[in-house]
């Protein structure tokens, strides 16, 4: 009866452990994405506040998503929109060591360097960024059954050689930059009302 006790026990208390796990994951999944609502609406300050709680509760925390970005990669964004480079490069550089292959990572401290006169490793983070973005939205592109959803106008690749072909003293480096980051943030969302619409769409037929 004693040793039947003690397992219930431990296994209610794992129970316990991966509710509050789900709980803090979730948590941390409605700040970044209200972060992520104020930074489409033009919100940077509000975004910090919302992002910075959730980067204090999870730094390693990822959108769970198609060209999913940490949470550190949308608060350094928010940082830089606001013109608080130093929080903007330290917050970018720590999503910059989690996970090198996030482009927007690159792109953002890119911005960030250029504007704080570093030009050489600021126009290196972006080219690194637009490369790898490039990359990445080719793939998603050449899936079979859901490929033609992503950058379908080819807007995004379009801006990213445009901007690859850009000095670092081009004016119109950071604003296509800035535009090309926002339209990415932007896409999975487009893409899932998409996917969605054709799937009910489907249903619907049947």
């Amino acid at each position: 009866m004693m040793k039947h006790t003690m397992k219930t026990e431990f296994f209610c208390a794992l129970a316990a452990l991966a509710m509050v796990g789900g709980c803090g994951s979730l948590e941390v999944g409605h700040k970044v994405q209200a972060g992520r609502n104020a930074l489409q609406t033009g919100q940077p300050e509000t975004a910090i506040a919302y992002l910075a709680q959730a980067a204090a509760l999870d730094p390693a925390y990822k959108t769970p998503y198609r060209l999913g970005q940490s949470v550190l990669t949308f608060l350094g964004r928010a940082y830089y929109e606001t013109g608080k480079d130093k929080e903007a490069r330290d917050a970018l550089e720590q999503a910059l060591t989690r996970d090198s292959s996030d482009s927007l990572v690159h792109l953002y401290l890119g911005l960030a360097l250029l504007r704080s006169g570093e030009r050489e490793r600021g126009g290196h983070e972006i080219q690194t960024g637009l490369k790898t973005l490039h990359e990445d939205i080719d793939d998603l592109a050449a899936d079979n059954i859901w490929g033609s959803y992503w950058d379908p106008a080819r807007q995004i690749r379009g801006d990213i050689r445009r901007a690859a072909a850009l000095s670092t003293d081009s004016p119109e480096l950071p604003v296509l930059v800035q535009r090309i980051g926002k339209s990415t943030d932007e896409e999975p969302d487009r893409v899932r009302r998409e996917e969605s619409r054709t799937l009910y769409g489907r249903a619907g037929d049947s």
